[in-house]
Formats: structure tokens, sequence, C-alpha cells
């Protein structure tokens, strides 16, 4: 019987991280659920994934905040003892004029978006660097490929979350470490609550698949480069995103 494997993902609260955190779990795996603000949230999914008799744990975390990345990261280990996948999902949005992005708003937006992944990385990358192997995968967007208007500060996190996969690829995997990206179009979460129905409908038509993407749609993506089909794609954007980029 071959030995359990167990996965990190951040903002696994809800949306897409939730959706992997269930797909991974019905795959037998182990689960730590990093979490913010949405803790109650954490816990439920934890005891809801606990039912199918794996071991999962919720780790509250700020991932703009390194030391506590470390923390998290550490009690993982304690708790689980190897961490085979780290999914660096958290992250914020925001819809403004450019003109308008004060200092702080850039700030918290390349603090979650951009430096949560870089902190990340490098807790976990000492571990996996001394077992020579690990996976993992980051979390951009579409328009960290192409920008959007009125979310500049956003695209421009979600594009250094793209250059830092590329590259970061290239350097840890002689250690046997992939490293690869996962680029959703527009996907049905509360990240995109703010946008009306008529607005939503007109996207979905602007889409070849002539639909939103769901958790589901992302989760299965990121479960691909996980598991044994990706072990040979590293430093890959991987774009679920109905046609909408291409």
């Amino acid at each position: 019987m071959s030995e359990r494997k167990n996965v990190l993902i951040t903002g696994a609260s809800r949306g897409i991280g939730a959706a992997a955190a269930r797909l991974f779990a019905r795959q037998g795996w182990g689960v730590g659920i990093g979490c913010h603000s949405a803790l109650d949230r954490a816990q439920a999914l934890a005891e809801e994934l606990g039912d199918l008799g794996v071991p999962v744990r919720v780790y509250p975390a700020d991932v703009a905040r390194r030391e506590e990345v470390q923390g998290m990261v550490d009690a993982f280990l304690r708790d689980f003892g190897t961490l085979d996948v780290l999914v660096c999902n958290a992250g914020i949005a925001r819809q403004e004029l450019f003109t308008d992005i004060t200092e702080a708003g850039w700030r918290e937006m390349l603090g979650v978006n951009l430096d949560g992944v870089f902190y990340c990385c490098q807790a976990v990358l000492p571990h996996m660097i001394h077992r020579k192997q690990g996976k993992l995968i980051t979390l951009s967007s579409m328009w960290g490929q192409v920008g959007a208007s009125c979310e500049v500060a956003y695209s421009a996190a979600k594009a250094g979350v793209i250059g830092l996969t590329k590259a970061l690829a290239k350097e840890v995997g002689p250690s046997g470490i992939t490293v690869n990206c996962v680029a959703p179009g527009l996907i049905e979460t509360e990240m995109n609550r703010n946008l009306s129905p008529e607005t939503k409908a007109a996207l979905a038509e602007d889409t070849p698949l002539e639909r939103l993407g769901t958790p589901e749609d992302v989760a299965r993506a990121i479960w691909f480069l996980a598991s044994p089909a990706g072990d040979f794609f590293t430093g890959q954007v991987l774009a679920p995103n109905g046609g909408w980029v291409i």
C-alpha cells in the first residue's frame, strides 16, 4: 500500500480552495486548510472532509506576513510529517481606476497575491529540497496573462506570480521539484459577487464555451498538476478559462 500524500492549500475555506480541498480529500490525501478570516468556514470544511476518513487540519495565517506563513508550514509539518504539494491559492481582488489606487491598496494587493506566494514557497522549499521531491502549484489569473482594465494592481500581482513560477521551476527542477501555475478565467466564486447578472451573462457570451467556470473546473486543473499525470510538467501555465484567452 502506497504512503498517503499530503497537501497544504492556502485560501481553502471557500471557492476554488475549498473545491480543491474536497477533491484531494476524496483521493485519500491528508489536507491542510489554510485560511485567514473565514475560520468558521474552514473548520466546517475540515469536519466535512474528516468524514471521508482522511486527516484534515486548519491553519489560520495571513499569507502577507512571513512569520505567520512560517508558523503555518511548521505546524503542518509537525502534524503531517511530510508535505508533497503546496497550492498557493489565497488571493484578493479589487476593481478601481488606476488613478484611484492608493499606496496602501497597492501594497495590500501585492502583499497577499504575490508576496504570499513568495513566502509560502520559500517556507516549504527546504523540506522539499531535502526530500528531493515536491510540487508547488501557484494560482494566477487570465488577467495576469493579458491584463484587465480597472484591475491594474491585481493584474500586476498575478503576472508576477507567473514570472515567479517560471523562474522558480528552472531553479528547483534539479532538486526534483515541479513548479506550475493555474490561471483561471472568470469563475463563479464570491470574489466575483460584485458582478451583476447582466455582466456575467455578457461575459459568458464572450467565452467560446458560453459559460462561466466553476470552482470544480479549476480544482481539477490543480489536481492534474498534483497527480502523476502532471509529473513531467514544470514552469507551465494551465489556463481553465473556457477559451476566453487563447
